[in-house]
């Protein structure tokens, strides 16, 4: 397993310059965005031990950065038609 962060701009580089934008100009996608941020960071620590979790808390953050990428995603889709 790699230890790379699943930053935004690297999940959906077609859209980082709409990221960018939403960060800044839609409050709700910026709530979303820093939580996904917390969220990976924390997933990042773990991984690279140097904030080691247990098996489920591990697992328990893994699913919440999933719930708020497909989040993003819906938002960015609904964006985009």
């Amino acid at each position: 397993m790699t230890h790379v962060p699943h930053q935004l701009a690297e999940e959906f580089p077609e859209q980082a310059a709409q990221i960018r934008e939403l960060k800044q100009n839609d409050p709700h996608f910026a709530v979303v965005a820093a939580k996904y941020e917390e969220a990976n960071h924390l997933v990042h620590l773990a991984e690279t031990n140097v904030k080691p979790l247990d098996d489920i808390e591990m697992l328990n953050l893994r699913k919440e950065r999933l719930v708020l990428k497909d989040e993003i995603a819906q938002l960015l889709a609904r964006l985009a038609a």
